[in-house]
């Protein structure tokens, strides 16, 4: 018998006979429901909430730098570390460790935090400036091989002229001035194409003998992603 030739009462029974069948699965889909959403809003507001902290972290580290208190900017960049180890943030004090270890004239103690954002950061760009920072420190303990390796092609476009110049100043650093030469040439082509400043480079030119002449377009574009890959 189909429904449209049921009673009233025989109407309200099958209704009563599902409610009692399907109630549970209705109930718990509900309720399922309900704690994703609030589960949801729980996680958002807790991922905001740790990336106010680190972002006020970062703000009193940076600050501390500032004031010439390197000892409390160091507690600090260790605290976000610890703390925040899946935010940029903890990238930032990464290299900010880097560049107290160096202030303080122990490079050696800056390799440990700069190869942590190399071979971890999610941001390509943090990745560049930990390169060239490497690089820095392995010229200056007389390692330009090293250097040049860590500063190897492709050389992303947006850093081109500062891995150019670095580059240029190991080559020097190994007494080989036609290839400073070159990449000092091919620096100074990227950063007139970026509009930076470069007297320095001009200067670096001129000492080795030469006239400064850019060459542009000399750039080897670096196929991996940038931002967050």
């Amino acid at each position: 018998m189909t429904e449209e030739y049921l009673t009233d009462d025989e109407q309200l029974e099958a209704v009563k006979h599902l409610a009692v069948e399907y109630a549970p699965w209705l109930i718990g889909g509900v309720l399922t429901g309900a704690l994703l959403f609030f589960g949801y809003r729980y996680y958002e507001t807790y991922t905001n909430d740790r990336a106010l902290k680190a972002s006020a972290q970062f703000v009193a580290m940076t600050a501390a730098l500032q004031a010439n208190n390197p000892a409390k900017s160091r507690q600090i960049a260790e605290g976000l570390i610890k703390d925040y180890a899946n935010s940029p943030y903890a990238d930032q004090a990464q290299l900010m460790l880097a560049r107290l270890d160096v202030d303080e004239g122990r490079p050696d103690r800056a390799i440990a935090p700069l190869t942590q954002v190399i071979d971890n950061s999610k941001d390509a760009d943090l990745r560049q400036i930990a390169r060239l920072r490497l690089a820095r420190i392995q010229i200056d303990q007389g390692r330009p091989d090293e250097a040049i390796k860590t500063l190897a092609e492709p050389i992303p476009a947006s850093f081109a002229a500062r891995y150019r110049e670095v580059r240029g100043d190991a080559y020097l650093a190994k007494k080989d001035t036609a290839h400073a030469l070159a990449e000092y040439q091919q620096a100074l082509g990227a950063a007139e194409m970026s509009g930076m400043n470069a007297s320095l480079l001009e200067l670096k030119i001129q000492d080795l003998g030469a006239v400064p002449t850019p060459v542009v377009n000399a750039v080897s574009v670096d196929t991996q992603p940038k931002g967050n890959p």
